[in-house]
């Protein structure tokens, strides 16, 4: 039912209600009990137990458990302990991080007022919200929450804040009468809606929904239905596990058969064949990705950043667009004077926010503040209920933001109020009302002089001036005066700028003013005050780096066109050719038609809940990685859907934190840039790691596959390979997680997110270097068994050491795409720790008796050491050493 549209009395006779004496308590006992209590319902959640247990479905850890299943069935019982413990410590990573998210209706429902002031048998009572049915008759005042949406019978200077919902950074301003049924929801100004907050004045109203049929509710609806995306690292890992099980069961069939054709005995290949299958698989791997990604969230904490979803971190890596809620994401949300005129002359206001400090001038120059100036600043803050306050090193406005501006811009000036608390007395107040559209104060000062101040729209007060103040006298106000006054109010209202007119009227001592009609008469016109929601200072900046990275900027607010055009043209995030689209338009659009024009829209204005959800759906059809920002109820279903939702720690709601994947502590757009920078290096850094992984993976692949068409002995045991995966490679490729970025991490453009985990030439670096790790080893391996043919313990051993370290010096080789003699190996001090650790722990299983006979070893000569590493540093400086001098010459 479209209740703005409707007159008062019928929505009372839709409802069934009588708005002097509202509903039987009877009767709303039976609506409550028909249909339920006024709270936002809750899909059933998983119970913790299930939760552990989704853990376990991961098609990587599925393929672990395999492995776990084989090698206990052959008695590997160690290996099979050690996959078992690895799975266990990733399963309960990730149900950490569940049970923590998914909390986003709780929060909806602290939004909800306590209790409510209701009319039930003609009497008015306080009752909880939770019990307001259709049909209350309910009041509310100023610092009231609002229970339940309500089509309004009474406004009695009623402002509301409803920046939550709509977006819309001021108050708005309530009335009665019916509007179009096509309005947005943020024009509905004879609406109030449950969950905004009573600024001003005060109201009474006819409940026409409640719960899950409000207007958030339907935002709850929204969050429960949204899908949940997977992130392109879920499913590059979810496709690279794929693979590697492919190739690990076709190398055990191909072991198994060309062994049994060999005359070998199907047991002993059979175990051969789960030996390969071990080294095809790296065991690490999701532990690893786990652990880097948490390491990058420590890294993001400092930047400001909390990720509350692991995955997020490297989805921001190929983030394309950042969709951004405009009113205190990407503006101050803190409404401030930029442009006064008086005295035909525009200032411009120097400063931000709400911090008593700016400069007054005049043509790009500071000037002295004259008289016209002095007066225009002072009647402003003297016809004022807004408060500057000062909390620790940040000043807040306790009031109205519109009036909170004006006594902010006066206090530059030196008018504090302490200072005008001294000089002045307030004698009397006319409150401002929607149809006057202004407030009268009379105002005595310490000569006992008294006159009247009036400040409100530009159009209605110059009705009621006859006069206008120029070089501290006020002459008579004629047409073309009149006429330059629009003009500037127009002129200011191009750039967004909220316009307030000041007047005054000097009055006798025993003058007596009895209604606003005779004291808001005859006045004399001061000047403009012209106020907007200025942007933040570093976010063009930010804007613009993400636009050499290739990242597109757009702004979704609930604010007005006119404004959210003119920030984004300061901002220069809008083009000459970028487009900006209204609500209204956006909202006769289907997903489709929308993704045929999405890409030209920069600003997207007057936007509802649903809007934001169909802009990103559009977007991510358009195969864009999506960025959703924001701070209120209303952006919550958007940023869950979106790829990357991104809330305000400050500013934003609970609800908002918690559909989100990733929380800025310092609610600075510049920040989601050091997070995308962040995200895109944990991505090469992940590259980085798999491709040390895999590369040592092939290594002693194709030395066991070699050995066996070779039909020589195994030169590694089962366990060897376990401890060379897990533990061996473990350490370094968690330090390269941590890899410092390279310089030019910004200038590229986002990865495509369809890019496979072997692009940009990565599958030919893992086969080569596999290849030439493979081969050194098995080398290394028939040079110690030629040896001692009797001994085969210590040409395992020797193998086992060869394979080490060639991948700890093969580690280096992957900090960089082009050659290992690109990057300084002591960047990353915690890579050299990790080899020199890595290197020790090799030491130890080799010459520690008690662990030889568990790892198969033996103690070794340093002769041996001399071949193993020489032979061990031929992989990396091979072809390393070849791109280098192809690069010099």
């Amino acid at each position: 039912m479209s209740w703005h549209g409707l007159r008062v009395e019928q929505v009372e006779q839709q409802v069934n209600t009588t708005i002097g004496f509202g509903l039987t308590e009877k009767e709303a006992k039976k609506r409550l009990k028909q249909f339920g209590k006024n709270e936002l319902s809750e899909e059933k959640k998983p119970s913790a137990f299930k939760q552990f247990i989704g853990q376990f479905q991961d098609f990587m850890v599925l393929v672990l458990l395999a492995a776990t299943a084989i090698s206990a069935v052959l008695g590997e019982y160690i290996d099979a302990i050690a996959i078992v413990a690895i799975v266990i410590i990733n399963a309960c990573l990730g149900f950490i991080q569940e049970r923590r998210a998914e909390k986003s209706l709780e929060a909806l429902k602290k939004l909800s007022a306590p209790e409510s002031l209701v009319l039930r048998d003609g009497e008015w009572m306080k009752v909880p919200s939770a019990d307001l049915v259709v049909g209350d008759i309910v009041k509310f005042a100023s610092g009231d929450r609002i229970g339940a949406d309500v089509r309004l019978i009474e406004a009695k200077g009623l402002y509301i804040e409803e920046s939550s919902l709509t977006g819309e950074s001021l108050p708005v301003e309530k009335q009665t009468a019916p509007l179009p049924q096509d309005v947005s929801l943020g024009d509905r100004t004879n609406m109030a809606f449950m969950g905004t907050l009573v600024t001003k004045g005060s109201g009474a109203g006819i409940v026409v929904a409640t719960g899950m049929n409000t207007a958030m509710g339907q935002i709850a609806h929204l969050l429960q239905s949204a899908p949940t995306m997977t992130t392109p690292l879920q499913r590059k890992l979810e496709q690279l596990g794929k693979i590697l099980i492919v190739i690990a069961l076709a190398l055990t069939a191909l072991v198994v058969v060309l062994g049994v054709w060999q005359g070998h005995e199907l047991y002993d290949m059979f175990l051969a064949g789960v030996s390969l299958a071990v080294a095809a698989i790296p065991e690490g791997l999701p532990a690893i990705v786990t652990v880097v990604l948490a390491l990058g969230v420590q890294r993001m904490m400092k930047r400001n950043a909390i990720v509350r979803k692991l995955p997020a971190v490297e989805t921001l890596g190929c983030a394309s667009v950042i969709c951004s809620d405009k009113t205190g994401t990407m503006t101050e949300n803190q409404m401030t004077v930029t442009h006064v005129w008086v005295n035909h002359r525009l200032w411009t206001v120097s400063g931000t926010g709400y911090e008593p400090k700016g400069t007054f001038l005049l043509n790009g120059k500071q000037e002295k503040i004259d008289t016209s100036l002095q007066q225009l600043l002072l009647f402003g803050a003297l016809c004022n209920h807004a408060e500057l306050k000062k909390k620790g090193k940040t000043y807040m406005i306790d009031g109205d933001p519109t009036e909170g501006a004006l006594v902010v811009a006066a206090a530059k000036a030196g008018w504090t109020k302490d200072k005008i608390a001294n000089e002045f007395t307030i004698e009397h107040e006319f409150p401002f009302d929607s149809t006057r559209k202004m407030m009268t104060v009379i105002v005595k000062d310490r000569s006992n002089r008294r006159f009247i101040v009036t400040k409100g729209a530009p159009d209605m007060l110059l009705e009621r001036c006859r006069f206008l103040y120029m070089n501290g006298q006020a002459k008579p106000l004629r047409d073309q005066e009149r006429k330059t006054v629009q003009q500037t109010v127009n002129m200011l209202a191009s750039q967004a700028l909220r316009t307030i007119a000041i007047a005054y009227r000097p009055l006798s001592f025993a003058e007596a003013i009895n209604d606003e009609t005779k004291a808001e008469s005859d006045l004399t016109f001061i000047g403009l005050q012209g106020m907007i929601d200025p942007p933040r200072k570093e976010v063009k900046q930010a804007i613009a780096e993400c636009k050499k990275a290739g990242i597109k900027t757009v702004m979704i607010t609930g604010d007005h066109v006119l404004t959210a055009k003119a920030i984004a043209q300061q901002l220069h995030m809008l083009p000459s050719n970028g487009k900006v689209m209204d609500g209204k338009t956006l909202s006769q659009l289907t997903v489709d038609e929308l993704e045929d024009v999405v890409e030209d829209v920069y600003v997207f204005a007057r936007v509802s809940p649903e809007h934001k959800l169909k802009i990103v759906q559009a977007l991510q059809k358009r195969g864009h990685i999506v960025a959703m920002t924001g701070d209120g109820v209303n952006d919550a279903p958007a940023i869950k859907t979106a790829n990357i939702g991104i809330a305000m720690g400050i500013t934003g709601t609970d609800v908002s934190k918690e559909a989100a994947s990733l929380v800025l502590l310092d609610d600075n757009f510049a920040t989601i840039k050091a997070a995308i920078e962040e995200g895109r290096n944990i991505y090469e850094n992940i590259r980085k790691f798999i491709r040390y992984l895999l590369a040592s993976n092939v290594g002693e692949i194709l030395v066991m596959l070699f050995a066996m068409i070779l039909a020589l002995p195994l030169p590694l045991v089962p366990i060897q390979i376990l401890w060379v995966n897990l533990v061996t490679d473990g350490l370094p490729a968690m330090a390269l997680g941590l890899d410092p970025a390279e310089e030019n991490v910004m200038r590229r453009p986002p990865r495509h997110p369809k890019e496979g985990v072997f692009a940009r030439g990565l599958g030919w670096k893992i086969v080569s270097r596999g290849f030439l790790i493979g081969i050194v080893t098995l080398i290394a391996f028939l040079v110690a068994h030629t040896r001692h043919p009797e001994n085969l313990t210590y040409a395992q051993t020797v193998a086992f050491a060869t394979l080490v370290l060639a991948q700890l010096i093969h580690v280096f080789d992957c900090r960089s795409e082009r050659s290992v003699f690109d990057r300084n190996p002591f960047e990353n001090i915690y890579l050299v720790l990790a080899v020199l650790s890595s290197l020790l722990l090799l030491l130890v299983v080799i010459y520690y008796p008690p662990l030889q006979p568990i790892f198969h070893t033996v103690s070794l000569p340093l002769a041996d050491w001399l071949l193993i590493v020489g032979l061990s540093a031929i992989p990396t400086f091979l072809l390393a050493g070849s791109l280098f001098a192809r690069r010099r010459s």
